[in-house]
């Protein structure tokens, strides 16, 4: 990190940014490796579309489910005890995936690690919540979310080159090594996180998550979620597969696209994070949404396109992505007191997991594949996207205003004391 990031937190903070950073990466890298592992699953497993689509929201169903059962838990312990919980299960679920033989045996390793790494997200966030200013949060997300970038750049090149030279069980042996790695770490370095704990009330579990949920400020923020969560669920699991066989990509081809996107994706990731914070995180996020728009309408149109056009337009798009994950998930952060942090959290994971999995799924039934390979109506998903995202802008406003005005109402009560 830069010397200028090492003056805004403490060294504990960097620690900790970097833990959770490293945490999201495994946890995302194991989401995401299905999706190029796509062209290599489905003849090899002889699966159809709609039942892959259907192993990919499967983790995403059972991720949604597991997070409204541990939403009214997630405020009543120390963080670090429940981050390691579920981390240990995630790493299981990961190995039975390793170990799977079929399509049945992956259907369930799937939903097994869904109900576990479904969580961990939610988990982090609360983190940052209890630990880093509203202020410094854009910064805070923009290196965290490099998790995705480092996913593509390191974890799904160095995961599609395993799979090339052995078989698809491959990748996910090799996230089980460093996830164990990384749950040592924070097992043996990362302090007890209870701060929270000392505001509880004494509600139980579930009317704790009933409370929560039934908040009208919360349920806005949970809409916005569900839009948000549409884009990348509906175009990523079929992203391999439609670059093989539409845009002409070859296998060997794969790792040099998500490596390079990846690159410039850690690169611009903290850039976009520190410019959350100066140009403000709805600014950012309308940016981000036209970039988006612009490139998914271009990039769902394509037929054979040159290697280093196909790279181009995936930096231009991951970098309007990444400008609309990292402040949203800042202004996220913002919406819950501290007392409901991680039952918040866990209820607006969980319903982006569900939302992504219906969307997965739903993307499974539009998208045909011909007997040559090639898919075909992957533009009607584009368009689909593209819908979803205008009407996140005005939902994501709300929620800047929201807590502007908040904050605006705090200030003045402290000014009148």
């Amino acid at each position: 990190m830069t010397q200028q990031t090492e003056k805004v937190f403490s060294p504990y903070q960097v620690f900790m940014i970097a833990i959770l950073a490293f945490i999201q990466f495994t946890v995302i890298l194991d989401f995401m490796v299905l999706s190029p592992l796509g062209a290599i699953l489905m003849p090899t497993l002889k699966i159809t579309t709609s039942q892959f689509g259907f192993v990919v929201s499967a983790y995403a169903f059972s991720a949604g489910a597991s997070g409204l059962m541990a939403a009214g838990f997630a405020d009543k312990f120390d963080r670090k005890k429940f981050l390691l919980f579920f981390y240990v299960g995630f790493i299981v679920g990961t190995a039975l995936c390793a170990m799977a033989t079929d399509y049945h045996f992956l259907l369930f390793a799937r939903i097994f690690t869904g109900i576990f790494g479904g969580v961990i997200g939610s988990v982090g966030f609360a983190i940052i919540s209890d630990l880093f200013k509203l202020e410094v949060r854009g910064r805070v997300m923009g290196f965290v979310q490099m998790a995705f970038a480092a996913s593509q750049v390191l974890g799904l090149p160095i995961g599609l080159l395993l799979a090339n030279s052995f078989d698809w069980h491959a990748p996910f042996w090799m996230i089980v090594d460093v996830s164990i790695m990384g749950g040592i770490v924070i097992f043996l370095k990362m302090k007890p996180v209870t701060e929270h704990l000392k505001i509880q009330s004494d509600s139980n579990a579930f009317q704790h998550l009933a409370k929560t949920i039934s908040e009208p400020h919360y349920l806005r923020a949970f809409i916005g979620t569900i839009l948000l969560s549409t884009g990348g669920f509906m175009l990523m699991p079929f992203g391999s597969a439609y670059g093989t066989n539409n845009l002409g990509l070859k296998l060997e081809e794969l790792p040099i696209m998500y490596g390079v996107t990846g690159v410039f994706s850690i690169i611009f990731g903290p850039m976009i994070g520190k410019l959350s914070d100066r140009l403000g995180k709805f600014n950012t996020f309308f940016i981000g949404s036209i970039i988006s728009m612009v490139l998914v309408g271009i990039y769902t149109q394509l037929g054979i396109t040159p290697l280093w056009v196909i790279i181009i337009l995936n930096v231009i798009l991951f970098t309007g992505i990444s400008a609309r994950m990292i402040s949203s998930s800042a202004l996220m952060t913002a919406i819950p007191s501290m007392k409901d942090r991680g039952a918040f959290m866990s209820i607006n994971s969980s319903i982006q997991q569900i939302s992504g999995g219906v969307a997965s799924f739903v993307a499974g039934l539009i998208v045909v594949q011909r007997p040559d390979g090639i898919l075909e109506h992957y533009d009607m998903l584009g368009y689909t996207v593209i819908g979803s995202m205008l009407v996140a802008i005005g939902l994501i406003y709300w929620v800047d205003l929201y807590i502007k005005k908040r904050e605006a109402a705090k200030s003045f009560e402290e000014l009148k004391v």
